[in-house]
């Protein structure tokens, strides 16, 4: 192992990722840990009291652990674009008997300010952040505390920044990734470059070691990003069926169900994510704007009404290009197999 991950005591380099929105459970770190890798808390979307709690239910447990965070890179909405969507599925709604916020975009942070300070006076071996980089006085101020900085990336251009930034660890993201894309320019998407390509792309460019992330769902898969240069490899999408995840009944309903297409939309949240095809991505997906967190915001109500109906057509069914590998058994059992090859 390289040296920023020296401490964190992994046995195997296979890091369960940080899934917001409820699949990245206590339950999901802890099990990762005791297999002998790493599991992320993601704190995007919870109050930094729902991430304290969690935090201290992991650290109970006595294992190694992260916290990713969503740094602010706001998309923001431009508002006759936002309310011409806000109208344009106001039928979705109403199946659910909802009325969806249509009148001026919710923006926020993320209660960013109050989850560094968390993670500066409470610290985590390892911090993570996604969509955009932390000020220098933040990064500097964890490396304080004791926590290891990593920084995620999607190109070449942004881990040299990274590198610039103080970051210790690049998380590499190639577009094969699920859910939303760590791109620090969400207006414009990444190119659909292979993850050991985008690996030797970053190397070429700093000697900052590298988590690879995206696309990893067997033993092959992850041996050859090492193969590449990984120190460690980064996986989300084939974990959402297992035993210890927070996903939905609909969501795993789907993910084990007739194959999908794999598409990267913005219908959901307003900023580039890769999921599932379903008729909310055919019917929204060419007409959503970019706004993010507004289109986040505007469409929750309506995505967690059909999680609770077990809807899958009208959920965010988040999912990498490997989604056929995630499985129902234990988070332990898939970490160790996938680092099998290594």
């Amino acid at each position: 192992m390289n040296t920023p991950m020296a401490g964190l005591g992994l046995d195997i380099p296979v890091i369960a990722a940080p899934m917001a929105g409820g699949a990245s459970t206590p339950a999901l770190v802890i099990a990762a840990a005791r297999a002998g890798g790493l599991g992320f808390l993601a704190a995007g979307y919870k109050t930094p009291q729902a991430l304290a709690g969690q935090i201290t239910e992991v650290r109970s447990a006595s294992v190694p652990f992260a916290v990713n965070v969503f740094a602010p890179n706001p998309v923001p909405a431009d508002l006759a674009a936002y309310r011409r969507y806000a109208r344009a599925i106001r039928p979705e709604a109403e199946r659910y008997g909802l009325e969806l916020p249509g009148g001026d975009p919710a923006e926020d942070d993320d209660h960013w300010a109050d989850k560094v300070a968390l993670l500066i006076a409470d610290p985590v071996p390892l911090v993570s952040f996604t969509f955009g980089f932390p000020e220098p006085q933040v990064v500097a101020a964890l490396h304080r505390a004791g926590s290891v900085v990593a920084l995620t990336v999607t190109s070449a251009q942004e881990a040299r920044a990274a590198a610039e930034a103080g970051a210790d660890l690049l998380v590499v993201q190639a577009s094969a990734a699920g859910a939303h894309s760590g791109t620090l320019t969400p207006q414009r998407l990444p190119p659909p470059v292979p993850l050991t390509t985008l690996i030797a792309q970053v190397r070429a460019e700093t000697a900052v070691p590298v988590l690879a992330a995206g696309g990893l769902g067997q033993p092959g898969d992850v041996a050859a990003a090492f193969r590449a240069g990984a120190a460690a490899a980064v996986v989300g999408t084939v974990l959402l069926r297992s035993d210890e995840s927070g996903a939905s009944p609909a969501y795993r309903a789907a993910l084990a169900g007739p194959a999908r297409h794999t598409i990267v939309t913005r219908a959901f949240t307003g900023r580039p994510a890769r999921g599932l095809r379903n008729v909310f991505t055919d019917l929204y997906d060419a007409v959503a704007p970019g706004g993010y967190p507004a289109i986040h915001h505007l469409t929750s109500p309506l995505r967690r009404a059909a999680a609770a109906a077990g809807d899958m057509e009208r959920l965010h069914l988040w999912a990498g290009a490997a989604y056929r590998h995630a499985s129902d058994e234990p988070a332990g059992r898939i970490l160790a197999r996938l680092a099998s090859g290594l």
